[in-house]
Formats: C-alpha cells, structure tokens, sequence
C-alpha cells in the first residue's frame, strides 16, 4: 500500500502524546504508592502534559491533510456504532479534554481528597482525573490500531500484532519523551521513566521483530494459477492492465518495492529501539539530559520510518492482478 504521510504523522504522534500522558501519571502514581509524599510539583505535571497536548494537536492537524473535504470532518464522528475510525475520532479528542483537566488542576492545585483507603493511602482528584485519561489513553492505542487491523483482506495488519505494536511503540516513545522533560527539569522521576523508556523500548522492538517474522511467512492467499483455474505451471504476467499509471498501480504499491522495504526495515530499528536503548541507558548513568533528548529525536524519526514500513508492507488482494507494477 502506498503510505499517506498525513497518516504517519497522526498516529506516530498522537502515540507520543497518549505515552506521555501514561507516562506522567504512572509517575505521579509510583510516588504517592511508594512514599505517600508529592514528590514533584504540581507545574511539573501541568507543563508535562501541556507538552502531551502539543503531540495531540500535531496528529490531529496531520489527519486534515488526508480529508478530501475537511470541512465535514466532524460527520465522521456519526458513525461510532460500527465503524473504528468514527470510534477513533470520538475517542481522540477525550483524550485531549481530560489532558486539558489533568493539567488544569494540577496547575491550580485542585485536589481535594475523594478516597482515603485502609493503608493510609489517598485518592486525590489529580490522581483520578489522571487515571481517567491515561485510560482513555489505552482505549485510543486500541481504537486506533483496530482501524486497520479489522482489515481482514490486508493480512499483514489483520493480527493481533498490529495492536500490540501500536501500543508498545506509542507507550515507548511517550516514556522517552516523558524522560526526556524530566531530565532537562532536573526531575527525582527521571530514573523512574528512563527505566520504563527502556523496558518498554526493549519489549517493542521484540514484538516488531515477532510481528515482521509472522509476516514474513504468510503464505498467499491465492496465485494467478488458482485464479484463472489452470493446472499448469509457470504463469507468467507479461501485462499489468492499463497501458499507463492509474489509481490501481500506483496506491496499491510502493516505489522500490519489497527491496526498499527491507531497507527500511533495518532503518527503523536501529533507530527506533536499539540507538533509543543505548542513549537512555547512557543518559540514565550520567544523569545528562541532552542523551534522553536525543534518544527521543531519534525514536521519533525511528517510528515514522516504521509507520511507513507497516502502511507499505501490506498487500492489497488486487495486486494479483497488477503484480507487474508492484
């Protein structure tokens, strides 16, 4: 398939705003379940996902650019019932009106006391709005990543692989970035998000590499032979249907084909997990700030490389039939 970059940039950051929001909660939780102190402002938390925000609003205003009539935008809200894409678009801006109240009342410091449980532990309002959206964060990793996976005719997204990548890849790189913010303030939670940038990181990659290693021994799902209904062998295509480009040869198939996917494929792998680990590690050892700010850089390029990767990888059924363009 040939990959919309209006669609790369939307998911790529969208799951970097989503992971920090996770990330950022996480930390606020590990803190008052660890010591039952704040340990960090609460302008630490407010600016934090005021920078999620940001993520947010970058993927939104990318999906614009694959809208034919982006005035009618919101009509693809109405379809929720049935279809993941509406669900998407419902979910989305949630996401971003509870990162807005999360960062609202910690910026204000509205956190009056809603539970206060046997162990002494209490559930402030910033913690519960908190939860809400980092949950909200999940449910749109799922939302999003359903959107092609319900694709039964493109096998290589049809997988549960699909939603486990969009996932892991979007919480790794919101950890990074989350570190990466933590770093430069000079944070405690700093040590605390490096090591979940690089478990999260490290888990990633794994399930890309299982992800690409299910596709890579897919078998087709049918030939020319089983088409056209005749026993012998070999079939040979000497015409691709169309005397000149068209919408079918040219969406359907990337320029370079299967070779540069390959490339690519080492590409975003070493830059969106093995440097990332590496960097991280580094920063988390000397405490410098600018190694988590570059292992960021350089996972971000890493997952819009990947994201292509994905959109080119899949295979579209109609190209058994102009299999001499792909």
């Amino acid at each position: 398939m040939q990959p919309a970059f209006s669609v790369l940039f939307l998911t790529t950051l969208i799951g970097v705003g989503q992971g920090m929001l996770v990330a950022l909660v996480a930390g606020q939780w590990y803190y008052v379940i660890g010591s039952g102190e704040a340990w960090e402002s609460d302008a630490f938390y407010a600016k934090g996902a005021a920078i999620a925000l940001v993520f947010l609003a970058a993927g939104l205003l990318a999906s614009f650019f694959h809208l034919a009539n982006p005035q009618r935008a919101w009509r693809t809200a109405t379809r929720w019932r049935t279809s993941w894409l509406s669900r998407e678009v419902v979910v989305l801006p949630a996401v971003m009106g509870l990162a807005v109240i999360w960062a609202g009342v910690h910026w204000f410091e509205v956190k009056p006391v809603l539970l206060t449980f046997s162990n002494e532990k209490s559930l402030d309002l910033t913690m519960a709005v908190g939860f809400l959206a980092a949950g909200a964060s999940i449910v749109l990793y799922v939302v999003t990543a359903m959107i092609y996976a319900c694709v039964r005719f493109i096998r290589e997204w049809a997988s549960g692989w699909t939603v486990t990548n969009f996932m892991l890849m979007g919480l790794a790189s919101g950890f990074t970035a989350a570190a990466a913010y933590a770093a430069l303030s000079g944070s405690r939670l700093t040590d605390f998000l490096v090591a979940g940038a690089i478990g999260l990181t490290a888990l990633a990659g794994v399930a890309r590499a299982a992800h690409l290693w299910r596709n890579l021994h897919l078998a087709p799902p049918s030939t020319l032979r089983a088409a056209i209904g005749v026993r012998f062998e070999p079939i040979r295509q000497i015409t691709p249907g169309f005397g000149g480009p068209s919408f079918n040869t040219t969406e359907f198939s990337v320029h370079g084909g299967a070779g540069s996917i390959r490339g690519l494929t080492w590409d975003f792998f070493l830059l969106a997990f093995l440097l990332p680990v590496l960097l991280l590690a580094a920063g988390g050892l000397s405490g410098e700030g600018p190694f988590t700010v570059f292992a960021f850089v350089l996972q971000l390029l890493g997952l819009i490389v990947e994201r292509w990767v994905f959109f080119a990888q899949g295979r579209h059924v109609q190209n058994l039939y102009y299999q001499a363009q792909g």
